[in-house]
């Protein structure tokens, strides 16, 4: 969240807070009523607000999680196809022999991972 957004979600929620205080008036409550039951409704609110997040970070549904997650498999999949239209342009023996050494370090990593 930007920091524009943030000061406008406080604003909005500062106005709730008037708007609320003002329809609890017209509604016959009287001033000191009406201001506790606005900071009520606005405390609640902010708790509620609060729960959802804190579900969100357990749950890992955040948006930086996610756009980091799209963002992973949209650079895999260009870099995975960058690789294989360049290794599709390589000779015939140089490709060869870069997959023989691919294959080498795979069964080094592999024989030194069981020890």
């Amino acid at each position: 969240m930007t920091r524009a957004k943030v000061f406008l979600l406080g604003f909005l929620i500062l106005g709730l807070g008037g708007i609320g205080y003002f329809a609890f008036r017209l509604s016959g409550l009287e001033s000191l009523p009406a201001g506790i039951a606005s900071e009520a409704v606005l405390v609640l609110l902010v708790v509620g607000w609060t729960i959802s997040y804190l579900v969100r970070v357990v749950t890992g549904n955040m948006t930086f999680i996610e756009q980091r997650r799209r963002y992973r498999e949209v650079y895999e999949e260009l870099t995975n196809s960058e690789l294989s239209r360049l290794l599709e342009a390589m000779p015939e023996n140089e490709r060869n022999t870069l997959l023989a050494e691919l294959e080498n370090k795979k069964k080094i990593s592999n024989s030194s991972a069981d020890t």
